[in-house]
């Protein structure tokens, strides 16, 4: 592991026993007081040297923004950290190489990518958190929580909000929804064996048809995927020029190859063919002793 990776894990899992032992839980009814506007004299300080974790949703709309394809968008924004503790590819967004590591999007204005900027940037300065599934099911509670960045001086202005207006006028509806698709993959049941782990081949699959979209368009259309598979030809129309629907496909798929969930169906043929003379093979390893 390198140490960036190291003292990343380390601040993200002091955050975590911070968020549920010490701060305030707010519900979307409750109120706090905030605004960030060019007249703040930290104006665009907040976007220096911060670890901003994107899900597929974000790289979606931030390449697609910037008119540039996925592989792109990952060579030139994004920091792919590694480690052997990790059972789910991780992205995060890359900073500049100056002093203040500042943000590559950031200009005097603010945000130039601002209707497209990621979900950590319209979250704050809340965060949210939520307690553990329970047994039989049940979605652990949501919670909402204050960011006070030390030296953020928008806690000094009179604005005032509820948790549910904030929400609503930083377009977060979308983002929710495709974020809490994606936490169904990543924190999947199969993950809670602490011993479970992807193997590489499936880790970079992964990776690829969540987060480098056009080059799983590529797989799709340009392998034997679709012949194998039973899939309304109207969705198939919609993934060759649709992103978002490339990837609700990506995340059925994905539950399929991965999980052995029925979220797809596969042709009769194809199934009469392999019964009976494939093994089973393991989706998940585990580390030699």
């Amino acid at each position: 592991m390198s140490e960036r990776s190291r003292d990343h894990k380390d601040a993200l899992g002091e955050l975590e026993r911070k968020v549920l032992e010490e701060y305030p839980r707010l519900g979307p009814s409750d109120k706090f007081q905030f605004s960030c506007h060019a007249g703040v004299k930290c104006f665009n300080k907040c976007c220096s040297d911060v670890n901003i974790v994107l899900t597929p949703y974000d790289v979606l709309r931030m390449k697609n923004r910037l008119g540039i394809t996925s592989s792109e968008f990952l060579d030139k924004y994004a920091l792919l950290p590694v480690n052997k503790e990790m059972k789910t590819p991780m992205v995060l967004l890359r900073m500049n190489e100056d002093e203040d590591k500042t943000c590559q999007f950031l200009t005097k204005e603010g945000c130039g990518i601002y209707n497209d900027r990621p979900w950590p940037c319209r979250m704050y300065p809340l965060g949210m958190a939520a307690q553990k599934d329970t047994e039989d099911g049940w979605r652990g509670d949501r919670f909402y929580f204050l960011l006070q960045e030390k030296g953020c001086m928008g806690f000094e202005e009179q604005k005032s909000w509820k948790v549910d207006e904030w929400l609503e006028s930083q377009g977060l509806d979308e983002y929710e929804e495709w974020g809490e698709a994606f936490k169904e993959l990543t924190l999947h049941e199969v993950f809670e064996d602490d011993e479970a782990e992807l193997s590489p081949e499936k880790m970079h699959m992964l990776f690829t048809a969540c987060y480098d979209l056009d080059k799983f368009r590529k797989f799709v259309f340009e392998s034997t995927l679709l012949q194998r598979f039973e899939i309304d030809e109207d969705f198939v129309h919609e993934m060759r020029c649709d992103d978002e629907a490339l990837l609700r496909f990506a995340y059925l798929w994905l539950r399929f190859s991965l999980f052995g969930e029925k979220t797809v169906k596969v042709k009769q043929h194809v199934a009469e063919a392999f019964k009976g003379s494939v093994e089973k093979k393991k989706l998940f390893t585990k580390e030699p002793a």
